[in-house]
Parts: C-alpha cells; sequence; structure tokens
C-alpha cells in the first residue's frame, strides 16, 4: 500500500498533521497501535479535557514553555490559541474559558474533542488504521520510505510523520516508540524525564493530610543549597499517599527536572490572603471568642480538619493549653507555620505517572518552520515526541496542534 504521507500515531499532533496534509490533495494514512484514536487525549484534565489556553500573544505562549519555546515561535506564528478554538467551534464543538484562560468543550467532554479531530480527519479524506503498531521505518538512499508494522506488512510512502507523544502514560500507547525510529534516522534524544507530575515529600506527618485539597494554596520551591526561588505560584494542590500533587504542583515539577540531583524545599502557605500582622491578629480574634479552648480546637477554627494534628504535631505546645494561656512567642511560631508549612522534595513520581515528557528529539536537528527533520528528507516529527514541552493550562495541547499543523502543511 502507498500514501503520499504515513502519520504515525493518532494523538492530538498526528490527527491535526493528517487533516491539513489531506487537505492540500495528498494520499495520508493515519497508523494507530491503540484499537481508537485519541486514547490519551480522552483522559486529559480529567477527563475534560484543557484543549488550549486562550492567551493572544505568542509572549505569552513562550511565558509558559521552559523548554523549547524559541524553536516553536514559527508554529506558533501560523497556530495560535485563537485558531485552534475557532478550529473546534468549526467542527461543532461549542468551547468555554475558565479560570487561567484555560480552555475546555463546554460539554466538559474530552471525547467531544477526540471525535471532532477523528471526523477532521476523515473528512479531510484522510484514512486511519487502528490495531496497527509500526515497528520500524524503512530507508532507501538515505530518505524515509515507508514504515514496516509489526505484523509484518509494508507500508509504502513519500514522507512519514512521526507523532507518536512520548513516554507518559504508556496504557494509553505512549510507549516512547518515536524516540527509536528519530534514533535509527540518525537523531539525537535528549534524556527523558517526567514533567507536570506529582512531587515526592520527606514529611510523613503530611500523609495525615492524605485526600485533601486546598483550592486556593500558595506554594514557593526553593532550591535548598543556593536558597534561590525556582518557582513561585498560586492555586490548587492536593495531598497524597506519596507527597503532593495537583495543578500548582504540576507545573512546580516542571522547574525541578533535576530533583533527586539537587536538594529542593517545597514551602505552602495555607492563609496566602492574609499577611503575617493580619493573621495574627485573626488568631487573637479567636483566642478572644474561646479563652479556654485548647490549641487543636482553635486550629479547627483555622484549618481544614485533616490539616490540624500536622501543624498541632509541628508546633509542639501542650495538647491541654488553653488558648489565653498562649504567649506572643507561640502565637508567632504558629503564623509561620501556617505560612510557611515545609517539606523537603525527594523527587518526582515516575514517568509513567507524569502528563507529558520532558526530554525528546533534539530541536537542533529539526527544521522548525516545517517540522522536517534536516537529517533525513521525508522525515517529520509534531507533538510530545519532540523535545519541547510546557507548563499545565492547555499549552502542551496547544504545542502538539500547532507542530502538527506545521507538519502536515509543509510534508
Amino acid at each position: 500500500m502507498h500514501s503520499n504521507v504515513i502519520v504515525i500515531g493518532a494523538g492530538p499532533a498526528g490527527m491535526a498533521a493528517a487533516a491539513e496534509a489531506a487537505k492540500r490533495g495528498l494520499s495520508v494514512t493515519v497508523l494507530e497501535k491503540n484499537a481508537y484514536p485519541g486514547r490519551k487525549l480522552n483522559i486529559t484534565g480529567k477527563g475534560r479535557c484543557n484543549v488550549t489556553n486562550a492567551v493572544t500573544q505568542i509572549s505569552d505562549l513562550m511565558d509558559n514553555i521552559p523548554r523549547g519555546g524559541r524553536f516553536l515561535y514559527g508554529a506558533f506564528s501560523r497556530c495560535m490559541p485563537a485558531d485552534i478554538m475557532d478550529l473546534f467551534e468549526g467542527l461543532g464543538v461549542p468551547l468555554k474559558i475558565e479560570r487561567g484562560n484555560r480552555v475546555f468543550p463546554a460539554s466538559d467532554r474530552a471525547k467531544d474533542i477526540t471525535d471532532a479531530l477523528v471526523g477532521f480527519v476523515k473528512s479531510s479524506g484522510a484514512k486511519i488504521l487502528t490495531d496497527t503498531r509500526v515497528k520500524a521505518l524503512l530507508f532507501e538512499n538515505g530518505a524515509v520510505c515507508g514504515v514496516k508494522t509489526a505484523d509484518g506488512k509494508t507500508f509504502s510512502a513519500d514522507a512519514v510523520i512521526v507523532a507518536t507523544g512520548g513516554l507518559s502514560y504508556p496504557a494509553t500507547g505512549s510507549t516512547g516508540d518515536g524516540y527509536t525510529f528519530a534514533k535509527t534516522a540518525g537523531h539525537t534524544v535528549s534524556e527523558l524525564r517526567p514533567s507536570l507530575v506529582g512531587l515526592e515529600t520527606d514529611a510523613p506527618l503530611w500523609r495525615k493530610a492524605q485526600g485533601l485539597t486546598l483550592k486556593n494554596a500558595a506554594v514557593t520551591v526553593t532550591r535548598a543549597d543556593t536558597r534561590r526561588e525556582v518557582y513561585t505560584d498560586f492555586g490548587e494542590l492536593l495531598f497524597t499517599h506519596f507527597g503532593v500533587s495537583g495543578p500548582v504542583i504540576l507545573s512546580a515539577s516542571a522547574h525541578v527536572r533535576d530533583i533527586g540531583e539537587a536538594p529542593y524545599i517545597l514551602s505552602i502557605d495555607l492563609k496566602p490572603a492574609l499577611d503575617d500582622k493580619k493573621l495574627d491578629a485573626r488568631i487573637l480574634r479567636e483566642i478572644a471568642e474561646a479563652p479556654a479552648k485548647q490549641p487543636a480546637g482553635l486550629l479547627r477554627k483555622l484549618l481544614p480538619a485533616s490539616l490540624v494534628p500536622v501543624l498541632f504535631t509541628l508546633w509542639g505546645v501542650p495538647a491541654d493549653l488553653q488558648a489565653n494561656k498562649i504567649t506572643r512567642e507561640q502565637r508567632q511560631e504558629l503564623v509561620y507555620l501556617l505560612k510557611h508549612l515545609e517539606a523537603p522534595l525527594t523527587g518526582a513520581r515516575p514517568i509513567d505517572e507524569a502528563i507529558v515528557t520532558s526530554g525528546g528529539v533534539n530541536l537542533k536537528e529539526i527544521d522548525p518552520k516545517t517540522m522536517q527533520s534536516k537529517l533525513c528528507p521525508g522525515l517529520y516529527f509534531a507533538g510530545e515526541v519532540l523535545d519541547a514541552d510546557a507548563y499545565t493550562g492547555g499549552f502542551n495541547l496547544t504545542i502538539a496542534f500547532a507542530t502538527g499543523m506545521a507538519a502536515g502543511r509543509n510534508v
């Protein structure tokens, strides 16, 4: 079977590439190892799919892409979030914008995005073959000329677009195949690390708060050996059996890629709306209203129940101490704990739990305008397989769509 273009992978980058190439009149075949397209896409955003971020300037995108932003400038100049939103609304998927400019389908169903993409591919004239795993690229005279599948079939093509994703969520098919394909074509692949992933802490006490979500926590991550702040933000945080997760932690993880090699400290401000003086005044009011209350009871007025034993143990005051006997120094200690709940970060969760993979095909070996390999004619790369990744908030899917469309428009 011969096609002008073979796309490996029916994720967002692959389907965008296939549709754009087919719209130009090229014969396009998408080969997908899973039983259905968009398997990982269907679970993004907790099943809601944060399809893009409604920022309006390329500079805003760059601010949210710690790795590979300069390379992506050309792709973004031809595919901005507004273009992605127009595409899906034109495909019949109403969208909505939530806090932080995050864009979701109005239905809160990721499958609506996947179904729209599949429809886009098919209406453009491309074919999608599922349950078809590509085993190897084929080459002739130094150029790619097709692929061989795991069942021994050969598909010839004038060009191949690799859009296989990374290593995150391997159960969805992201098993690193694209990195192997890249290496066989002579490409280098940078070290692969988890990004947008939960962080592990050396704080056994925090396990008492397992399952608690803080909607409005201020988080700071500091490199312990230099005392340099590497990340600070405000948002939702989740205490887990291993440490912490949630949107604000996922973004923090992108700043500590060398965790385990360098020491980091996580500090949580449990009362970000109050400065030290106002928080002390709040504590004094609680004491005045119930002067005989014991410390645990006082803390219950200030914190969610599952955090009370954590703070009480760290505070270290006698359990039977009456509130009106708490000294000024003890109040100051409590204020500090509420504003600086700290623990060393000991590691990141495994890459198979990460939302995205940091690292990938060396961007110096890819043409940023076309996504074509500089080493192997006819070979293109798009999406997570590239050495580019962003913070949470729809930016990684924006990269996938922009690079996929760039490949499809230039293949």
